[in-house]
């Protein structure tokens, strides 16, 4: 991979952290991208070191992302449905597992 080819991929990478770090918070998203094998963060969310191949580090990093925000809906609808009582719920996923 050709330098310039390294930066445009540090830059890309950067930008995507720095973003969910204006949305998540800095704490959560460093330890998300933290968590992808084959990238250095440091605690600004500037990418330093990339290692491996760029496309599969930032489908990496995006699934971290998709995964938190598949919890983060779970939790934001959990006081929502504890307010049905668990009777209706279960007939709707009945329903619902009929139809789909």
């Amino acid at each position: 991979m050709q330098p310039q080819e390294t930066t445009d991929y540090k830059k890309l990478l950067t930008e995507v952290i720095q973003k969910q770090m204006v949305i998540l918070g800095p704490t959560i998203t460093l330890a998300k991208a933290r968590n992808v094998k084959g990238l250095t963060v440091d605690d600004n969310g500037n990418v330093t070191q990339i290692d491996g191949q760029p496309q599969e580090l930032i489908q990496r990093l995006v699934d971290q992302f998709v995964q938190l925000s598949g919890l983060i809906v779970k939790k934001t609808m959990e006081p929502l449905l504890s307010e049905f009582p668990e009777e209706k719920v279960n007939q709707a996923n009945a329903q619902k597992s009929q139809t789909g």
